[in-house]
């Protein structure tokens, strides 16, 4: 009986920690966002700059010209939209973020958090960082993880 417990414990705490993990990594997950939608634009506005070459048949093909503009711009337009949007939700998601990671106790566990969610760096960059071996950074990690809140207007909403 006794065993159970401990693996029911260790079960909720574990989707407990799967779920602060979540909410961390969102900020990332802005980023790329971000990254990907620049990219989209810049994609479009070169297809729109250089059109692709029509193989040369010897058979007429309409007039060349680059078509209606319209349709690109309410593409590109919303495509900009898109991209404040997601910067907005980046600024918002790293000030909540951060301001929980700022209110931790130890000083270790908050840069443990930050450099692995914020600043997106891998475990063996953040041993070198802190001058710790990776080893003790997943312990330092496991217990930011156990003593990270997440917000309670986040937690009700998940």
């Amino acid at each position: 009986m006794m065993r159970m417990d401990k693996i029911e414990e260790k079960t909720v705490s574990e989707s407990e920690n799967d779920k602060k993990k979540e909410y961390l990594r969102s900020y990332r997950y802005h980023v790329r966002r971000i990254h990907r939608i620049n990219a989209e634009i810049a994609e479009l506005r070169e297809m729109k700059l250089h059109p692709s070459m029509k193989p040369d048949d010897g058979m007429p093909h309409g007039s060349g010209g680059q078509g209606d503009l319209s349709g690109y711009a309410a593409e590109l337009d919303e495509m900009i939209r898109e991209l404040q949007r997601e910067r907005y939700l980046r600024i918002k998601t790293y000030q909540a973020i951060a301001r929980q990671i700022k209110h931790m106790k130890s000083r270790n566990e908050s840069d443990v958090l930050f450099y692995r969610y914020i600043s997106g760096l891998g475990w063996w960059e953040i041993a070198e960082k802190m001058g710790f071996s990776e080893r003790q950074i997943f312990r330092i990690h496991g217990k930011a993880l156990a003593h990270f809140e997440i917000p309670k207007d986040v937690s009700e909403c998940q």
